[in-house]
């Protein structure tokens, strides 16, 4: 009696997690990966997630800070994404940050091979 009572909250927290949308169809899909061979499997990608996500969120607020430090393609990028997010438009979100992406690793390749070059000019 007392488990059923426990696994009715449990249900009804899980059920508000998605009308308050704070979950999506997505973790339906973890949550199927769960079995008996792996039974924390939910638990140990959430864990993992909750790890890592503040990293990336420190990364992009330090960059807009800095408004990244000059590199005019990364910050115009980085604006775009916030301005789909902010309107719900997660595919031009999606497609914001693969150029954000692109923009980094060429800023990132001229740049190596201008200090290199000025490197050896000295």
């Amino acid at each position: 009696m007392e488990s059923d009572l426990l696994r009715q909250q449990i249900s009804n927290m899980r059920q508000s997690l998605f009308v308050e949308e704070i979950l999506e169809y997505q973790f339906l899909q973890l949550e199927q990966l769960q079995d008996n061979k792996n039974p924390n499997f939910l638990r140990e990608i959430m864990t993992l997630y909750f790890r890592e996500s503040p990293k990336t969120i420190a990364i992009i607020d330090q960059a807009l800070m800095e408004q990244s430090i000059g590199a005019n393609k990364v910050t115009k990028e980085i604006n775009q994404a916030l301005e789909c997010f902010k309107g719900g438009d997660i595919q031009g979100c999606k497609g914001a940050v693969q150029r954000l992406k692109q923009e980094h690793n060429i800023l990132r390749n001229r740049l190596e091979s201008y200090f290199q070059g000025e490197n050896t000019s000295h």
